[in-house]
């Protein structure tokens, strides 16, 4: 059975439109999530402790921490920035029609 690279079967898998958008929607999350949870940790803060900051709940952090948390407000980010000793970024991009 022949293997394939992953940067092999990414590239197939994202040659498919539907794929694609899907993947693009999950990425932007994920990589919110994994820059605060990097900020978290440089600042050696706990999850608890982040959220005592922030005055809300250990869970909350962690659901935004996992990257599916849909319903994060601006606000809300420009806390957990101030919080982290950062600045949050906002762009838009065009839709890439295909």
């Amino acid at each position: 059975m022949k293997s394939s690279k992953y940067s092999e079967v990414k590239k197939k898998l994202l040659s498919d439109p539907e794929v694609r958008e899907a993947y693009d929607e999950i990425e932007e999350e994920f990589s919110l999530a994994m820059e605060i949870i990097e900020l978290r940790k440089e600042k050696k803060l706990t999850q608890k402790e982040l959220a005592k900051k922030l005055g809300t709940s250990q869970p909350a952090i962690a659901r935004i921490e996992s990257g599916s948390y849909k319903k994060i407000s601006l606000a809300f980010l420009r806390k957990v920035a101030e919080a982290l000793d950062a600045v949050p970024e906002v762009h838009l991009k065009r839709k890439v029609h295909q």
